[in-house]
Parts: C-alpha cells; structure tokens; sequence
C-alpha cells in the first residue's frame, strides 16, 4: 500500500498540468542579466560526454555517433505557487535534482543513444511567466534563454567540431529552442548541420522558420517536429494554447490521422519500465490525443488533467526509435554529398 501510494504521488508530479497560474502581485524581480553563467565549468551542466548520470547510462550505447551531437533543454520544473522567484540559480540543489531525475531520466534519455549528450544547467524562469509577460514574466524567460543561448554558443565554440545536430526540448526547453533555431540556424549555415529539432508542449505554427521546415515524414532531416498531447476528451482551457497550431503524430511520425494501439512503441514509465502498444492516438486540431494508456497502473491516468509532462516519455520508444532513423538519414546525406564532391573533384 504505501508503495501504491508514493507511486501516485509520483505519477501526479510526472503528468501533471503546467497551468497557467496568474502571480501579478508578485514582486520579486528576476534575477540580473549582469551575472553571466561560464559554461566552460563543468559543473553548469548537467551532462556531458563523459558525466552522464547513472540514470541514464541504461539508455546510451557504449559508442555514441561520432558525428551527431544532441543538445537538450529541460521543460519548466519552478511551478510552486508558494515560490515567488522569477528565475532558479543555476546552483540551487532542488533544481538540479529534478533536472537529472525528471527531465534528464524520463525526457533527455530517448535521444541518448542518438549521439553526444549536453543538457545545460540554466537559470530557469517562474511558469507564471507565461501568463505574466507584461509584469516580470518576459524578463525571466529571457534571462533563461541568455543562459541557453550562452551555453549553446560555448558548445559550437568548443564541442561541436562540424557534428550533425539534434536539438530537443519540451515546454519552456522548447520554447528556448526555437529561439535557438530562430538565431543560429534558420537561413543560416549552420542549419545544414541540424539534423532535427523535437519541440513538444509549445503550440508552434507549421510556418514558424523561414527556412527551417515543420518535418511530415519520419526520415525527414533539417526541420522540426512538434506535438501537444491530450486526454481524448479534450482540456478546453488548455486547449485554446494549441488550436491552430502544427502537430505531428508521435507514432508514425507523419500527419496520420490515427493510429492503432499496436503501433505505439513504448512508454518509458515511472517504475523505469517501458510499456509499449499502450494506446491509441489521434491527431485533433493542433493537439495529438491519445486513449487511456494501457499499463498496470491505468487507474491513476484518471487523476490526471491532462498529459503535458508525459508529451515525451509517453511516446520515449517512439521518439528514440526515430531519432536513430533521422541520424541514419544524415548520415546518408552527408556520405552522399562527399562523394558527390569527390567526384566532380576528380
């Protein structure tokens, strides 16, 4: 019984809803731009080639390709209505504890075997930034994202070494992502590199890069793929963030309007098991929903708002299984194009 218990627990913080909670009196202010993180310690990041935390060491090969990186960024983790900080300091033990033991464990780890792993420690912003733009909020996500943004051009500047690209985040993580997309890939060199970038939890228009392309077919490379999911009977205050907005099916990786439970891959749980065939999915307007998951604890899905925190680990087979593929089809590429060069060289 009490492991019954703190299994429920457990399973409540790992879907539960990021609502959007209204804070407009808070008053303290984000943290100072001024304060700038080095990324070139070791100790602001939560993973490296070479410090992988043990949680995950089940989920990577002993080789990883050696020329695809993946750059993660974790989703928001500060949601306390009692916690009136803007923003997280990059050194706060709660944080990083729930960085490798959430975000690293259940979402980081289905491209773990896809390449290199970085996931940056940054100053995460409030999620009452989101609906607080005005009084604080764009402040804090913007500071966050200058620790992303920093990280990531320390990474170019003394990691990357020409590697092919994955780069993959949820919620805030996506948030930030795009942004990265938007500065350093989309119309510009470096986007010949990427191989795919994964952004679930943030509603994103098909259109939202100049030349960076929402990705309809599973081998696709160069764009990025999106998708929110939902409880078959829809959310509808959730709901209205995501009409509209591109979504790709998880399962077929493709616009498939449904897909039987037979197909889905697997869903990395709380107990660290994979379930797989665990339900269905439908594509609905800008959201994927999926039927009640089959897995022993089905029950306690009833508890649930909705399944926002499970966008990845739901579909972590799934999103595993294709990364690989997307890897093979860079690979195919770039081998393609050398020896087109070679032969015109000749």
């Amino acid at each position: 019984m009490k492991y019954k218990i703190l299994l429920l627990i457990f399973v409540g913080l790992l879907f539960a809803s990021c609502k959007v909670q209204n804070h407009k009196n808070s008053s303290t202010i984000p943290l100072s731009f001024s304060a700038t993180t080095d990324y070139s310690s070791a100790n602001n990041w939560a993973v490296l080639p070479g410090k992988y935390p043990e949680n995950i060491k089940n989920y990577t090969v002993q080789n990883p390709q050696d020329s695809i990186d993946v750059f993660y960024v974790y989703p928001t983790l500060i949601v306390s209505n009692k916690d009136k900080r803007w923003n997280v300091p990059i050194m706060d033990s709660i944080q990083r504890n729930k960085v490798l033991n959430s975000a690293v464990y259940f979402q980081a780890s289905a491209w773990a075997s896809s390449g290199n792993l970085y996931v940056p420690y940054y100053r995460q912003a409030h999620l009452r930034s989101y609906s607080n733009l005005e009084n604080g909020g764009r402040t804090a996500l913007l500071l966050a994202y200058s620790d992303v943004k920093a990280a990531f051009e320390y990474y170019l500047a003394h990691y990357n070494h020409g590697h092919g690209i994955i780069l993959a985040g949820h919620s805030q993580g996506s948030t930030h992502i795009s942004a990265l997309l938007h500065d350093f890939f989309d119309g510009k060199p470096l986007q010949n590199q990427l191989v795919a970038a994964y952004i679930p939890g943030i509603g994103f228009d098909k259109t939202q890069f100049g030349t960076v392309p929402f990705m309809e077919h599973p081998d696709q490379i160069g764009g990025f793929v999106t998708w929110n999911t939902f409880k078959k009977k829809f959310d509808k205050k959730q709901y209205k963030w995501y009409k509209g907005k591109a979504v790709i099916n998880p399962v077929t990786w493709d616009e498939t309007a449904i897909t039987e439970r037979k197909l889905h891959k697997g869903f990395l749980y709380s107990n660290g098991k994979m379930y797989k065939n665990s339900f269905e999915t439908h594509i609905g307007d800008g959201v994927i929903w999926i039927s009640t998951p089959h897995f022993p604890y089905w029950y306690l899905t009833f508890l649930m708002p909705n399944y926002h925190t499970g966008d990845i680990n739901l579909f972590w087979e799934d999103i595993h299984e294709n990364s690989l593929l997307r890897v093979q089809s860079y690979q195919t590429k770039k081998k393609n194009s050398y020896f087109a060069k070679a032969g015109t060289a000749n």
